[in-house]
């Protein structure tokens, strides 16, 4: 009986191990930021400048732009303008604007900063699981003379259940933290009563 013992507890030991270096595996992230950020005002004009589409998957550049537009938001700053995009039809894609034209338009809005960026990967994995996968660059320049001040990329993948745009998300969010907002001093803060 104790040899039964003894061969069940090595296999339930190996069990132990073995499941978390499994979890570990399953979804993937990597993550590289600039360590210097210039401090964001709350206030601060950001224009959010088009993606491009590294990828092959019609309008990835266009989702994660949303998605950033949208986090950048919930980081606290409130002027946050999104580069307008034409209707998207894709037998008739109009040309996309260059990154010149598109420093232009963020000058003319009296913006800061621009954050632009590029979707490198942006699908489902082929195979029995199909998880997704993501791959983006964030870069911010300084509207006055077009030079980057911060940039940041990173890729990540999921499991099979989990959902592109929430892949997608997640390493969008992970690559912002970078980015550092200072509340603004003239807001009134809400406090709870």
């Amino acid at each position: 009986m104790s040899r039964t013992l003894l061969l069940r507890r090595p296999l339930a030991w190996l069990a132990m191990l073995a499941l978390p270096a499994l979890l570990l595996l399953g979804g993937c992230a990597v993550a590289t930021v600039s360590s210097a950020s210039p401090m964001l005002g709350a206030g601060d004009r950001l224009a959010v400048l088009p993606f491009a589409n590294l990828t092959d998957v019609p309008l990835a550049a266009q989702r994660a732009q949303a998605i950033t537009v949208s986090l950048l938001r919930q980081q606290g700053l409130r002027q946050v303008l999104s580069y307008p995009q034409p209707e998207t039809d894709l037998l008739s894609a109009a040309p996309a604007p260059s990154p010149r034209q598109a420093l232009q338009w963020a000058r003319r809005q009296g913006a800061r900063y621009a954050l632009g960026g590029s979707v490198t990967e942006w699908r489902y994995k082929t195979g029995v699981d199909s998880e997704p996968a993501v791959g983006v660059v964030l870069e911010l320049r300084d509207v006055a003379d077009g030079r980057v001040v911060w940039s940041a990329s990173g890729a990540r993948s999921g499991w099979g259940y989990q959902a592109l745009a929430a892949v997608g998300q997640a390493q969008i969010q992970a690559l912002l933290k970078g980015l550092r907002v200072a509340a603004d001093a003239a807001r009134p803060q809400h406090s709870a009563p």
